[in-house]
C-alpha cells in the first residue's frame, strides 16, 4: 500500500485509547476526525476519540523534571535516576531494580525499556499494566498455539454468521468495533449476536441472546459447548487429526463439567441449549472475549476453553470464524511483541526454547541478559513493599489506582527506597510518591508505532510541539542507559532506528518457525518509516506472508494443543456480593485525559454502584452505599438499581482517583488474587458486603472553582463545563455548619448569597450572585434527593441568568426539567430522547433525525434502543 498524503493542515495518527487502533486526522487547533483510509475504523470514532481535540491542552501537565520535589535540569534528574539504579543493584543485586511500564507507551518506547531492563540491567523485573489487561489471553495463546498470536481480524466480525461476545461490553469499551458489527447486522439481519456477561450491558441491547452467566463459570459454559459439539458430530476430524493434540484429555474434562452445566453456570436450560445449538450449526462463528474472561483466577483456562471449541471444529483461520481476543489498551499488543512482560523476551522469543535467549543476547550485545523471567505485577509491588526492590521506575501508568489491593500498593509506593515516575501528567495518584519525576511527551507530541488487536501496526505521529521540557520516553531511557555506561548500545537518533532494530530481531533464527516476523520492515529508511501505512504482521523478509493464520494448520508449536481445563467453583454462600469492576463508556483508565473534558463527564459525572433491586439491602436508588471487601477496605458510591444486573453481583467503574473521588477507588476492595498461569489479577471476583452510607447531609456544589474532594467527608468532583466544576458531597457535621463552612470557601468580590433555608427539614440552599448572574450554587439536604445539577452547571458555563426562585429550585421556571446527558457528541439529554419517542420517533434513525442523538460516534445507540423498547409513544 502506497503512502497516503494527509489532508491539508491535518496529520495522520492513531487514537491513544483502546486496542481497536483507530486512525485519526488531527491538527494543533483541535480539529479531529476519523481517518477514512484506516482499515480499523474507516473514519469512525467513539465519543472519546471525537473529543481528542479537547485534550490537547490539558491542565496538570508535568512540564519540568523534578528531584525530591524541586525543579531540576534534565542532566540532574537523569543523573539521579542512574545513580539510584546503580546504588540499588550494588546493594541488592541485579534483581534489586524493576520497571513497571504501560500499554500507553509506543512500541519504540516499550522496546527501549525492555532492552534496558532485561538486556543491560540484567533483570527480568519489567512488567506492564497489560498484565492487568491481556496476560491471560497471552498465556492461552501460548498454550494453544505455541506463540502469542491473535488469529482473527476485524473483517471476520463482518463475515461471521454468529458473533459471541464473552465478558466484553464492546458497545462501551470498543465502540467502533461494535458499530462495525451493528452495520454488518443491518446489512445481513440473519447474523446472530450472543452476549455472555453477568450484566445486561449496552452490548446486549438488540442481541439475539443474552446469557447472564454466573461470574467465574465461563470454563463450565465452554466445556459444555465442547462436549455438545463432539457428541453432536460437529468435530472436524481431518483438522483435529492432522493439526491438534490433547483431544482425549480435553474432552474428558469437558464432559465432566457438561454433566452439570446449568447448575455451574446458573443459566436457564433453554437458553443454554439455544446457545449450544446455534454455535454447533453455524460454521462461521467468531468468539470475541475481553476482560470478563481475562481478569479472573481462571482467566487462562477460560480463554483456552474458548479456543478448544474452535480447534475441535476447525473454525479458525477462516473468514468469519475464529477465537478473537480484543485488547484493552492502544499498544498492549506492541508491548507483547517487544517482550515488555516479565515472563517473555523480545520478538516472541522465550527463555525456555534453546538458543532463543542467545539470539537476543547477540542482537543486543548484552552479555548481562536476564537469566530468566522476573516478577509479575502483583508480586513486583509486594517486593517493593518488602524492600527487595531498591529502585522502581513507573512509566505512563497509575498503579496507585489501577492495581488490586490498592491501599497496599499505595503503601508500597510510599515506602519505596527510590521511585522514578515518567509521565505526561503531574496529577496522578502515583506521582506524589516519586523521588524523581520526568516529563514525558503526550499523545499529540509522540512519534512511533502501535499495534492493535488485529495485529495492524500503525504510525502515531506528533503534530504539536512538546509541552514544557517534555521528552520522548525512548530518549529518557537511552539517556539513563548512557549514564550507566551503555550509551553506544542505545545510540538511536530517533524512533525509526529503534523500529529497525526491533524488526530485525524478529527475523533472527526464525525461518518461519515464529509467527511474529516483521523482518521485512527492518530495512525501512527514515522517510519510509515516516510514511508507513497501517500494516498487518507478519511481514517476513523472505517468503510470502500467510493471508490468515492457522487456516492451513501451520501452528508455531507444530500442532495446536487442546488444553484440558475444568471449572473451579467460587464460594458464594457468605451473604456477600461479587464485585464486577469495569469501564464507563466515555472514560479512559484513571481519567487523566478524559476527566478533563466536560462532555465526557456528562454521562456519568460521579461514581456509581449498580445492583439488582432485590440485592439492594433496602437502600434506595440514588442513595450512597458502602462496599467493604479485602481486609476491610471500603468504597462509597452512588447506588443505582439495575434490573439488568445479575442477582448476587454489583458493578462499579474503576476510573475514580484521589483527585476526583478518593472514597470511590474500588480496586482497594479487591484482593491481590491472580491467575496462577498468567499472573493476571482477578479484578472481577472480589466479595463485598453492601451497606447503607448514612451521612448527616447530602449535597452538591456547582462553582467556577475546583475546591477538591477534601471539602466534605465524601466527595466526587467533575468538570461540568468551561471553568465550572460539579462537587457531589456528603458529610457527618450538622447541615447548617457544613453550609456555612463551604460557602466561606467561595468569596467572590461584589457577590452575595441568596438563600433558602428550612432548618427543621435540614434543607439549606444558596446561590452566589454577582450582577444578577450565578457564580456558585450550594444545595444541602438531609436526604439524597436533590434537584438535578445539569441546568445550574450549564447556566454557570454560559454566563446566563435566571430568576432567583428558579435558581433556588434548581430548574428553569418554564420548559422541560433537567435530565441526564445521553448523547455526549451532540449534548442530547435522556428526556429529549424520551420526548422524541413519545412523539412518534419509533426507530434509531427517527430519534436521530429528531434530536441528532446517536448520529455522532454511535456509542449511545444501544441506550437509545433500550429507551425505544421501554418508552410508549403517545397515540395520535
Amino acid at each position: 500500500m502506497d503512502a497516503l498524503p494527509s489532508p491539508p493542515g491535518l496529520t495522520r495518527t492513531t487514537c491513544p485509547y483502546c486496542g481497536v487502533g483507530c486512525g485519526v486526522l488531527a491538527a494543533p487547533d483541535g480539529r479531529v476526525a476519523g481517518d477514512p483510509d484506516h482499515p480499523a475504523n474507516r473514519g469512525r470514532l467513539c465519543s472519546k476519540g471525537t473529543a481528542l481535540g479537547e485534550t490537547l491542552d490539558l491542565p496538570g501537565r508535568l512540564l519540568h523534571p523534578e528531584v525530591r520535589g524541586k525543579r531540576a535540569s534534565w542532566d540532574a534528574a537523569l543523573d539521579a535516576v542512574a545513580e539510584g539504579f546503580r546504588r540499588a543493584q550494588a546493594e541488592l543485586g541485579r534483581d534489586g531494580v524493576a520497571l513497571y511500564v504501560s500499554g500507553q507507551l509506543l512500541t519504540e518506547d516499550y522496546y527501549a525499556a525492555n532492552k534496558l531492563a532485561k538486556g543491560f540491567l540484567g533483570t527480568g523485573n519489567i512488567d506492564s499494566n497489560s498484565r492487568l489487561c491481556m496476560a491471560s489471553a497471552v498465556a492461552a495463546h501460548r498454550r494453544a498455539f505455541g506463540e502469542d498470536v491473535v488469529p482473527g481480524i476485524y473483517e471476520d466480525l463482518e463475515a461471521a454468521d454468529l458473533i459471541v461476545l464473552v465478558g466484553s461490553n464492546l458497545a462501551w469499551c470498543h465502540p467502533v468495533l461494535f458499530q462495525r458489527i451493528a452495520a454488518a447486522r443491518a446489512q445481513r439481519p440473519s447474523t446472530r449476536l450472543v452476549i455472555v456477561d453477568p450484566r445486561r450491558t449496552s452490548s446486549a441491547e438488540g442481541a439475539d441472546l443474552h446469557l447472564a452467566i454466573r461470574p467465574g463459570s465461563d470454563v463450565a459454559l465452554f466445556n459444555a459447548l465442547l462436549a455438545h459439539l463432539d457428541a453432536g458430530g460437529f468435530r472436524d476430524p481431518a483438522f483435529v487429526e492432522a493439526h491438534t493434540e490433547g483431544l482425549d484429555a480435553t474432552l474428558a474434562a469437558a464432559r465432566a463439567d457438561a454433566a452439570d452445566a446449568t447448575a455451574r453456570t446458573g443459566l436457564d436450560p433453554a437458553d443454554l441449549a439455544t446457545f449450544l445449538n446455534w454455535f454447533a450449526s453455524t460454521p462461521r462463528v467468531v468468539t470475541l472475549w475481553s476482560q470478563g474472561i481475562n481478569q479472573s483466577e481462571t482467566g487462562t483456562d477460560g480463554a483456552n476453553a474458548i479456543i478448544n471449541a474452535h480447534l475441535l471444529t476447525g473454525r479458525i483461520g477462516k473468514a468469519g470464524a475464529g477465537p478473537f481476543s480484543i485488547t484493552g489498551q492502544p499498544n498492549a499488543m506492541g508491548g507483547r511483541e517487544v517482550g515488555a512482560l516479565a515472563n517473555i523476551l523480545a520478538g516472541h522469543l522465550d527463555w525456555s526454547v534453546p538458543g532463543e535467549a542467545d539470539l537476543v543476547r547477540t542482537h543486543w550485545n548484552a552479555p548481562n541478559l536476564a537469566a530468566g523471567p522476573g516478577l509479575k505485577a502483583v508480586d513486583l509491588f509486594r517486593a517493593v513493599s518488602a524492600g527487595w526492590i531498591g529502585a522502581l521506575w513507573v512509566m505512563a501508568t497509575n498503579p496507585a489506582v489501577s492495581m488490586p489491593d490498592g491501599e497496599a500498593v499505595r503503601n508500597a509506593l510510599a515506602r519505596a527506597r527510590f521511585l522514578v515516575v515518567s509521565d505526561c501528567m503531574a496529577t496522578t495518584d502515583t506521582m506524589p510518591h516519586a523521588h524523581v519525576r520526568l516529563p514525558a511527551l503526550g499523545w499529540a507530541e509522540k512519534s512511533g508505532t502501535v499495534t492493535n488487536s488485529e495485529r495492524v501496526i500503525s504510525r502515531q505521529r506528533g503534530f504539536m510541539r512538546p509541552a514544557g521540557e517534555a521528552r520522548p520516553d525512548w530518549w529518557i531511557i537511552a539517556e539513563v542507559a548512557a549514564r550507566l555506561g551503555w550509551g553506544a548500545d542505545f545510540a538511536w537518533n530517533g524512533p525509526a532506528a529503534i523500529f529497525r532494530e526491533h524488526a530485525a530481531l524478529t527475523g533472527l533464527g526464525n525461518g518461519g518457525q515464529r509467527a511474529f516476523d516483521i523482518s521485512g520492515l527492518a530495512g525501512m529508511t527514515d522517510a519510509e518509516y515516516d510514511a508507513m501505512v497501517p500494516t498487518r504482521w507478519p511481514v517476513p523478509a523472505a517468503g510470502a506472508a500467510p493471508a490468515r493464520f492457522f487456516g492451513n494448520g501451520a501452528f508455531p508449536a507444530g500442532r495446536a494443543r487442546l488444553v484440558p481445563v475444568s471449572h473451579r467453583a467460587r464460594a458464594e454462600d457468605d451473604g456477600r456480593l461479587t464485585l464486577l469492576t469495569g469501564r464507563l463508556r466515555d472514560q479512559w483508565h484513571t481519567m487523566t485525559r478524559t476527566g478533563g473534558v466536560p462532555r465526557l463527564m456528562a454521562h456519568a459525572p460521579e461514581p456509581v454502584l449498580a445492583v439488582h433491586p432485590a440485592d439492594a439491602r433496602g437502600i434506595e436508588d440514588g442513595a450512597l452505599a458502602r462496599i467493604a471487601g479485602h481486609e476491610g477496605a471500603s468504597a462509597v458510591l452512588r447506588l443505582r438499581h439495575d434490573a439488568g444486573q445479575r442477582r448476587g453481583t454489583v458493578f462499579a467503574p474503576m476510573h475514580w482517583t484521589a483527585q476526583a473521588a478518593p472514597a470511590a477507588r474500588v480496586n482497594g476492595t479487591v484482593p491481590p488474587a491472580f491467575d496462577p498461569v498468567s499472573g493476571q489479577p482477578a479484578l472481577k471476583s472480589a466479595r463485598v458486603a453492601l451497606s447503607a452510607f448514612t451521612p448527616a447531609w447530602h449535597g452538591f456544589l456547582v462553582a467556577r472553582r475546583d475546591l477538591g474532594p477534601g471539602i466534605a467527608d465524601w466527595a466526587a468532583v467533575a468538570l461540568a463545563g468551561e471553568n465550572v466544576w460539579r462537587h457531589e458531597l456528603a458529610g457527618a457535621e450538622a447541615p447548617a455548619e457544613a453550609f456555612a463552612r463551604i460557602a466561606a470557601l467561595l468569596p467572590v468580590e461584589g457577590a452575595e448569597w441568596a438563600r433558602l433555608e428550612d432548618p427543621a427539614a435540614g434543607l439549606y440552599r444558596g446561590v452566589l450572585l454577582r450582577g444578577g448572574r450565578a457564580e456558585a450554587a450550594l444545595f444541602l439536604g438531609a436526604q439524597h434527593r436533590l434537584p438535578p445539577r445539569d441546568w445550574l452547571a450549564g447556566l454557570l458555563a454560559s454566563g446566563g441568568s435566571a430568576p432567583v426562585g428558579a435558581l433556588l429550585a434548581g430548574r428553569p421556571a418554564d420548559g422541560p426539567p433537567p435530565s441526564p446527558t445521553l448523547c455526549v457528541c451532540h449534548g442530547v439529554s435522556q428526556e429529549a430522547v424520551r420526548g422524541a419517542i413519545r412523539g412518534g420517533a419509533c426507530s434509531l434513525a427517527a430519534v436521530g433525525e429528531a434530536t441528532r442523538a446517536g448520529t455522532g460516534c454511535g456509542s449511545c445507540r444501544p441506550e437509545i434502543a433500550a429507551l425505544l423498547a421501554a418508552v410508549e409513544p403517545v397515540p395520535v
